[in-house]
């Protein structure tokens, strides 16, 4: 990534690593970042920070003012994930404006989503974690609709369970509707991705 002509996107996919969560609500921003790599044709490697795995390349249709970004799943719990976040911003010269949070939101029902610029976190201790490391919520935020846990069921407990299998079956749709998002984002603008996507 020499050319420095175009600014750099920063796209951070919330989750927690490893299998044993792979398949969590909590995990959509991962989900959404695997599918970003795949439309890139990359594959996550280790960031020489060593508390984060990245895709760098360029994304949508090949042409000269596509732009150029890099794919974030960080290392660390939710909890700790503005600690990573802050480090590659700084290393590659991001500002909050152009980082993109992808993550799951209780207060949207399932299979729909919001993007917008700025907020609380509203108890999202990723969100929460990356507004205290970067000094500021103006950051883009793809806020993929899980909806709220059926009956009495813990918010936590809900968040770090799997999708139910009707859900599992609309889930690919709803992932690659979410990286449409991203790609119109960092293309055209916040107002031109809210039109398109915001239901």
């Amino acid at each position: 990534m020499t050319d420095s002509t175009t600014p750099v996107w920063l796209v951070v996919g919330l989750g927690n690593p490893g299998p044993s969560y792979a398949g969590h609500r909590h995990n959509i921003g991962y989900l959404v970042v695997d599918e970003l790599a795949t439309r890139m044709g990359s594959s996550f490697r280790a960031h020489k920070s060593g508390r984060a795995d990245v895709v760098e390349g360029r994304l949508g249709a090949p042409g000269s003012d596509v732009p150029r970004v890099v794919l974030m799943k960080a290392r660390c719990y939710m909890n700790e994930l503005g600690g990573p976040v802050k480090q590659l911003a700084s290393f590659y010269k991001v500002p909050p404006e152009r980082i993109v949070a992808i993550h799951d939101e209780l207060d949207i029902p399932f299979d729909t989503m919001r993007v917008k610029l700025g907020g609380g976190d509203n108890g999202h201790n990723g969100l929460r974690s990356m507004r205290s490391s970067l000094g500021t919520g103006d950051f883009h935020r793809v806020r993929v609709g899980i909806g709220r846990p059926p009956g009495r069921q813990d918010v936590a407990d809900f968040v770090l369970s799997n999708y139910s299998s009707a859900e599992q079956k609309i889930l690919p749709f709803q992932v690659d509707t979410a990286a449409d998002a991203v790609e119109t984002l960092v293309a055209e603008g916040l107002e031109r991705t809210q039109q398109k996507f915001n239901s």
